[in-house]
């Protein structure tokens, strides 16, 4: 869940208004202020929330000493990336459906191998056919594999040397918990996590908070990395125990929010994320304070100049006390509050 920015880090509006001081008249039941030029928003500065939420999982075949880690959290993996070593031998990713469960070698024959054969053509070291039989010519495509690899080759495929994944490529976590180096492996643990494209990234705010971010709000979040991620608010799921609201945030423009970097979330928990939501988008153009508004029985808004009279106005937008109107020039003078005499 998210929390508020603690303190005075919460600031509900921003709102810069360039005019001169008050000026009072002679009649001290009024206050004359001038229709200035300036701009007028609000915005709310709260945290937002990336988490990872794994596709799937797939095991690991190999025993013995993890000897290195050779892929960052969150990096994009292809066909034939090593992913960590065991015992000085590369564990590499491949795709297919079906695990590695046995040793390929010469006679073998089945859907592993087809897997296997895909694999060494697409490295470029196999142009047989992709028949699922083991024959002298990938003998030969897995022994040029196992030299470019370090290993011994031998021409038998050992079943902890590759670990199959529906589609390639994908973006990966190996779990921290069982794979650092020096960690002992027995086999058949789950260490690889298969991640969508994106993090999940939401807003979690009270009911009363959630009531002032429209639907469409842009939120600027601070990367942890310093840069900005740029998403709009969406759905809302409301819980009724706690009172409080979780907005979605999707991308504002093609592609994920986080684009290129969302390796910079950590593929284990929740990341917090400084985020500027706009409640009330910047507008310019000719402000007085909402205080100078006067509505009219028909819901025709008016200002009263200086001398009395009613001018007819259109707002356009308003936040914090202060509104945008058309309809008077800049420098016209407008009683505060609106009212008669």
């Amino acid at each position: 869940m998210i929390s508020l920015v603690a303190g005075a880090a919460v600031a509900w509006a921003v709102i810069t208004v360039f005019r001169p001081p008050t000026e009072a008249i002679d009649d001290t039941s009024f206050t004359y202020v001038e229709v200035s030029p300036g701009e007028v928003g609000s915005s709310v500065t709260l945290n937002a929330s990336a988490e990872w939420t794994p596709d799937a999982t797939a095991d690991n075949a190999a025993s013995g000493v993890v000897t290195s880690v050779d892929v960052d959290a969150g990096a994009m993996v292809h066909a034939g990336d090593a992913l960590f070593s065991v015992d000085l031998r590369p564990v590499s990713i491949a795709e297919g459906h079906v695990p590695s469960f046995r040793a390929l070698a010469r006679g073998v024959s089945g859907q592993d191998v087809k897997q296997f054969q895909t694999l060494l053509a697409d490295l470029g070291l196999y142009s047989g056919a992709i028949d699922g039989t083991f024959a002298a010519s990938t003998e030969q495509a897995a022994k040029a594999w196992q030299r470019s690899n370090g290993v011994s080759a031998d021409g038998v495929v050992q079943p902890g040397d590759l670990i199959f994944v529906d589609t390639l490529p994908v973006r990966v976590a190996l779990d921290p918990t069982l794979l650092t180096r020096g960690a002992r492996l027995a086999g058949g643990e789950p260490v690889l996590l298969q991640l969508p494209t994106s993090p999940v990234f939401d807003l979690s705010v009270t009911a009363a908070q959630a009531a002032t971010i429209p639907d469409g709000a842009r939120v600027s979040m601070t990367s942890p990395s310093g840069g900005t991620w740029v998403a709009e608010t969406a759905d809302r799921t409301s819980d009724q125990e706690t009172n409080s609201v979780t907005i979605a945030l999707v991308e504002a423009a093609d592609g994920p929010i986080c684009a290129e970097h969302c390796g910079e979330v950590p593929p284990v928990g929740q990341t917090l994320l400084l985020s500027q939501v706009v409640t009330v988008p910047t507008v310019s153009g000719s402000v007085v304070p909402t205080a100078a508004l006067r509505s009219l029985a028909d819901g025709t808004v008016v200002v009263i100049d200086g001398k009395g009279k009613q001018r007819t106005v259109e707002v356009v937008e308003s936040a914090r006390g202060m509104s945008v109107i058309e309809g008077v020039e800049v420098g016209t003078r407008v009683r505060i509050p609106a009212g008669d005499e």
